[in-house]
């Protein structure tokens, strides 16, 4: 009876043994399955069914960490690897056997496999496809290339190796009249043809930094297209390319926008601009039709570059990606650790940027100004953080005294006749109680712990009489409320500059006035495609990493600890001074010093996480608090 039983729970075992491992089949086929759909929608890479040579292989890509040596010594386990393509800023990757049978021994060994990335420590599923040949798949339409050889495993052109016989002659005529209209700046010294038939596409991608020059140009000939442009933020827009009309990407649609075209036979446009066709696709349901596509040939021109980019979008440029690693601070895990960041990521940016800050800070806020205008006559206040004075001189009946970390701020304060010292704000030496009122305009954020934000707002509450108030403002991790996008968000659209504008068919127009508004850059994931591929939650740990990312201004925020960019203009340092190891820089030495980059170091405070932290001190109570464009803002009163 014993042995029975004993049997008994042995097949019990065996068969919960069997569910289990049912399921991690069922679960890796699923995913494997969802990852088919995933690259031929958002990629149009097609899967098949069949065994062949060739395999794509989801999350192992170097859109999400994977190094090609770790990979390479993966898939050679298996066989003779032919090829190996690891297209740019993608999560999956491509291998092509030897034999079919080596290519279906590794598909039975690594789909639904678990692996480790060696640079990062994290853990992620690999899910793999058969695709019936790697380079096809890339390309998915007839290419050709003039003056240099597109090279598909790096997105970049060989400099040293051009093509014989440069571009077609018969191109001349055209680009000497684009660059009399201004549609280029130099004249182009590769082209690339291709030629779509319906149901073919494109990748989004954006052309190599560090490959090409500003301002590319295509022609498309034939019929019409939807072009689909994408912001790292996830806002897309569809833009109807009309048969004869020319493409100008310059600027963000150049450089931060990716742009590509969705595989399928029709296109959604708009049904009131049959007769024109061009523009952007508006989501208006009412006025929308379907539209065949034909045969498409586009030209497409490019001057090749010929030293390294220096734009104003480093955190998506290969030629200043380099620097930035080198300056993205971790995140701190004492205060020791946070002292040294702030001093190098906030203090000595401050002081080198001090004049191009200044001379971007002088319209104050409406609601800033309301509550110094409320406030007694003659009462006493203290900016504690007064950057260039501009909340100095609203109301003449008040007694205001400014402080600030950054000497050239406060030299500036004293340039316009406004009293102002040098401290930090964790040690303000003015008398505590001495105070009917003080402010703190965009400051805390800058402090790199809760325990050293905390005793900022301690500090304020120090320098106030009972019965004083402080106002407090922070930058919200939320830059959309109430369905309201704040300025930060907005500002892009109201720029004067046409840096990244967008040329169809010869009327300019900024891409800022054709896109939508920003919200919230994937930013690390920006296609998409590993977000839906890696539910093992890659990219989250990859953002957890304790390296800083850098933020992509005019963006939502995706991390509350980051490094934000200031691109300098016009220039600060004094002749023979060195550039400080918080600059980013960008190219050649000449370069950096045209036009540098610094990074300040921002703590985004999420809904409620200011107002529980003043509730914390005994000291103080919360008269009020509420979101003001972009920052949320409370109002203290000394107990």
């Amino acid at each position: 009876m014993a042995a029975s039983s004993q049997i008994t729970s042995m097949e019990v075992k065996t068969s919960k043994g069997h569910l289990k491992v049912h399921k991690m089949k069922k679960k890796v086929l699923r995913k494997q399955v969802r990852a088919q759909h995933t690259l031929m929608r958002h990629e149009g890479i097609e899967c098949i069914s069949h065994a062949t040579q060739s395999l794509v292989i989801a999350n192992a890509g170097l859109g999400n960490g994977m190094s090609r040596q770790q990979l390479l010594r993966i898939v050679e386990e298996y066989g003779l690897v032919e090829t190996l393509l690891m297209p740019p800023n993608k999560p999956y990757s491509f291998v092509k056997y030897g034999t079919t049978e080596e290519a279906k021994k590794a598909f039975d060994a690594l789909n639904g496999k678990e692996v480790t990335l060696e640079d990062f420590g994290q853990n992620i599923v690999l899910y793999i496809n058969f695709v019936e040949k790697a380079q096809k798949t890339l390309k998915h339409r007839r290419v050709k290339h003039f003056g240099y050889e597109f090279c598909y495993d790096n997105n970049n052109v060989n400099k040293d190796k051009p093509l014989p016989g440069g571009l077609p002659e018969i191109c001349d005529l055209f680009l000497e009249k684009c660059l009399k209209q201004g549609y280029i700046k130099h004249k182009p010294d590769q082209l690339t043809v291709n030629q779509y038939e319906p149901g073919q596409g494109i990748p989004p991608h954006i052309d190599t930094h560090s490959a090409f020059e500003d301002k590319i140009i295509s022609l498309s000939l034939g019929a019409e297209i939807v072009m689909d442009f994408k912001h790292p933020d996830g806002h897309t827009v569809a833009i109807m390319l009309p048969r004869c009309s020319l493409l100008v990407m310059a600027g963000e649609s150049r450089y931060l926008w990716t742009h590509g075209i969705t595989p399928r036979k029709y296109d959604i446009i708009q049904a009131s601009e049959l007769g024109q066709k061009v523009g952007t696709i508006t989501a208006d349901v009412g006025d929308l039709t379907l539209n065949r596509r034909e045969t498409r040939t586009s030209f497409t021109f490019r001057k090749v570059r010929r030293s390294p980019c220096n734009c104003i979008y480093p955190s998506v440029c290969d030629s200043q990606k380099g620097q930035q690693r080198q300056v993205q601070a971790s995140f701190p895990h004492n205060d020791m650790e946070a002292s040294k960041l702030e001093q190098e990521c906030v203090h000595k940016v401050y002081e080198e940027i001090a004049t191009h800050f200044s001379s971007t800070r002088h319209s104050p806020w409406p609601r800033i100004v309301e509550f110094l205008r409320s406030l007694p006559k003659g009462s006493i206040v203290a900016d504690v953080g007064c950057g260039n004075g501009k909340y100095l001189g609203i109301n003449e009946d008040l007694y205001m005294v400014g402080c600030d970390r950054s000497k050239n701020l406060a030299d500036i304060c004293g340039e316009k006749n406004f009293q102002a010292f040098v401290c930090d704000a964790l040690s303000v030496p003015i008398c505590s109680g001495s105070c009917d009122a003080c402010i703190s305009i965009a400051v805390i954020h800058h402090f790199s712990t809760a325990e050293r934000r905390l005793a900022a707002i301690c500090e304020l509450a120090r320098l106030l009489r009972p019965g004083g108030t402080a106002l407090i403002y922070v930058w919200a991790m939320e830059q959309e409320y109430k369905n309201q996008k704040s300025k930060y968000l907005k500002e892009k659209n109201d720029s004067k500059d046409k840096e990244g504008e967008i040329n169809i068919g010869g009327g300019q127009r900024p891409l800022s006035d054709q896109m939508p508004d920003s919200s919230s850059q994937d930013s690390a994931c920006s296609d998409g495609l590993l977000n839906d591929l890696n539910d093992e939650g890659c990219a989250a740990k990859l953002v957890a990493d304790s390296r800083l990312p850098v933020h992509t201004n005019r963006t939502s925020f995706h991390s509350q600890d980051l490094l934000v960019p200031w691109h300098l203009k016009g220039g600060t340092k004094k002749k023979g001074e060195s550039i400080d190891t918080v600059l980013c820089p960008a190219g050649s030495k000449e370069s950096q010093e045209l036009s540098p980059v610094f990074h300040r170091y921002y703590h985004v405070f999420c809904e409620g996480e200011l107002e529980a932290a003043c509730r914390s001190l005994d000291c103080v109570r919360v008269q009020k608090s509420y979101y003001d464009q972009g920052n949320w803002c409370v109002v203290l009163e000394k107990l």
